[in-house]
């Protein structure tokens, strides 16, 4: 199960279709960044695509019957309008369509009646329809996805769309289990089913001795791996920097060179970043160190050019350490940022006590140090916001907790009002009423005991202490031992057997945290495969908007919260 795979293959096919021959590749403004997620233009350009083309990008364009176009766009409403108009007047000689999701027999009509002049060669579904962030990792790119915490009605039927496509592409037909004290995951679970039954026929694939799986999750019952930050390359890069389609920008860094303004991080593309990828920030740094060294080695013997022997290796190496000095210059940058916003913002204290808080129980003590670093002024205002959400997460039922407290002191620093509001709608949005799982530990004896010995034992990275919630609920389904009661099947059927291909979704946005999460339960479960998606791929701030999105219309629990 590698959703990069299985996008790359149907792209590929697209250019092989459609023969030998200059190509022009049409798309829209989401099968842009589909196709950009898993190839590198250089690699399309040898399939002979010369030419990239919005359909939505308007204006007069010249006509080019000498151009094979390739059609790759989403089934909306907008595009078939558009690519009907297209097929009225051609501007290239042929056309081969594909469309990334199920087409409508309706919408099939309209382009059969708009080809007058018998340009279309081919009309077919490629199920290419999400990013694919990495073989186990997919996202929708849908943000604000609930309002009054209740599904956006379109934002639903995109993320149904994205998620049939994952199990198109892959080849599964899935038994469906969701989280069950989320309405939302009920509602999707149910809609995906619908879909399952409708286009049967498209289902119809062998089936293996064990069923595949997807789990549906909501965001609600862990909204602390969100508001952490990050110590692994990808996950802090995308928490410091974000990550946007494997582009990052730094036009921010002060004196930045033109050339690096914005960089790709992509680890289909980028052999370093690819190895990296997990590695924790210390590591990095002397991995970057190493890299140097090589590339100043190699440096200096392409100094000596002596001889025409020498002549021939500089010119057949050159790609090779032309490139290899962008990899360098790119990672060296980052890394440096990355560094220097660590330093700057007192990172590693922060982040100590916010593993603190999301691990361990200890009220008085780290109440203590949060109104500590609120006093900081080299602490950022979201830091210090983030500190006391953790704090009011954790300890929201505990007798003693003075979150309110908290909030005044923020108050009191200067803190922007909408960090302070931040704090109730993220209690609102994920506090205990909204759980149904025992985030901190505080009721069940295993992970009381587990907290207690981690405790005593000290930790050997205290910056890493936290493993987000699920990773438990995955574990407990490869053991077979995840409870029917709190994660139903939809339907009659069950499976008999441990899962080995679980697809499992997360409304509401997963983070690279999980990923990695998810990428270490697949090594070291022989047999198990498991492919990770969400609405989004998250940092901190991208969960911010979300939650003050989804919090909209809703009222109030408590009081104070109400005057707030």
């Amino acid at each position: 199960m590698n959703v990069v795979a299985a996008v790359k293959m149907y792209i590929t096919r697209m250019a092989e279709e459609s023969g030998p021959g200059m190509k022009v590749l049409l798309m829209d403004k989401q099968t842009t960044s589909i196709v950009s997620m898993v190839y590198g233009q250089s690699e399309i350009l040898q399939k002979e695509v010369y030419l990239f083309e919005r359909i939505d990008s308007g204006g007069q364009r010249e006509s080019m019957k000498h151009l094979k176009c390739i059609t790759f766009l989403r089934p909306t409403k907008e595009n078939i309008a558009l690519l009907s108009w297209e097929l009225r007047y051609p501007r290239y000689g042929v056309y081969y369509i594909y469309f990334s999701n199920i087409i409508a027999k309706a919408d099939i009509k309209t382009i059969a009646e708009s080809d007058e002049q018998e340009v279309v060669r081919e009309v077919q579904e490629f199920y290419g329809d999400y990013l694919a962030m990495s073989p186990h990792l997919f996202s929708l790119n849908v943000t604000a996805y609930a309002q009054g915490l209740m599904w956006n009605h379109a934002l639903l039927q995109r993320t149904v769309q994205g998620i049939t496509a994952v199990l198109l592409s892959l080849k599964k037909c899935p038994f469906i289990r969701y989280q069950n004290n989320s309405e939302m995951a009920k509602r999707l679970a149910e809609k995906i089913r619908e879909v399952l039954s409708k286009e049967a026929t498209l289902f119809e694939f062998r089936q293996p001795e064990v069923s595949p799986l997807l789990l549906i999750l909501d965001r609600r019952d862990d909204p602390v791996t969100p508001l952490l930050n990050q110590w692994t390359y990808q996950a802090m890069v995308h928490e410091l920097l974000t990550i946007t389609n494997n582009r990052v920008s730094l036009s921010e860094v002060p004196g930045i060179s033109k050339d690096l303004k914005e960089v790709v991080l992509s680890a289909e593309h980028d052999e370093f970043y690819a190895d990296n990828l997990y590695s924790n920030f210390g590591e990095i740094g002397q991995t970057i160190k190493e890299l140097m060294e090589k590339f100043q080695k190699k440096a200096k013997n392409h100094q000596k050019v002596e001889s025409i022997a020498d002549m021939k290796t500089f010119v057949e190496t050159y790609p090779h350490f032309k490139k290899m000095s962008g990899t360098v210059s790119k990672h060296v940058t980052v890394v440096g940022e990355l560094s220097s916003l660590v330093t700057r913002h007192h990172l590693l204290e922060v982040s100590e006590l916010e593993q603190e808080l999301a691990c361990q129980n200890e009220h008085s003590q780290q109440l203590q140090r949060i109104r500590k670093l609120i006093g900081n002024s080299k602490v950022r205002d979201i830091d210090a916001a983030r500190l006391v959400m953790l704090y009011a997460l954790h300890y929201e039922k505990h007798t003693n907790n003075d979150i309110v407290g908290l909030v005044d002191a923020l108050k009191q620093r200067g803190v922007p009002e909408h960090l302070t509001k931040l704090i109730y709608s993220v209690m609102e949005y994920g506090g205990t009423h909204a759980r149904q799982s025992d985030l901190f530990g505080t009721q069940d004896a295993v992970k009381l005991t587990k907290t207690f010995f981690k405790g005593l034992s000290g930790v050997e990275n205290v910056y890493t202490q936290h493993s987000p919630l699920i990773k438990d609920t995955l574990e407990e389904l490869i053991k077979g031992k995840l409870k029917e009661s709190s994660f139903p099947y939809l339907g009659n059927g069950q499976l008999m057997r441990r899962p080995q291909d679980v697809i499992v979704f997360m409304i509401g946005g997963a983070t690279y945290e999980e990923s990695l999460a998810v990428h270490q339960l697949n090594k070291n479960n022989f047999g198990v495969r498991i492919v990770l998606g969400g609405t989004t791929i998250h940092n901190s701030s991208s969960f911010f908007k979300d939650v003050e999105q989804a919090m909209q219309g809703v009222t109030r629990r408590h009081t104070r919260m109400r005057n707030l």
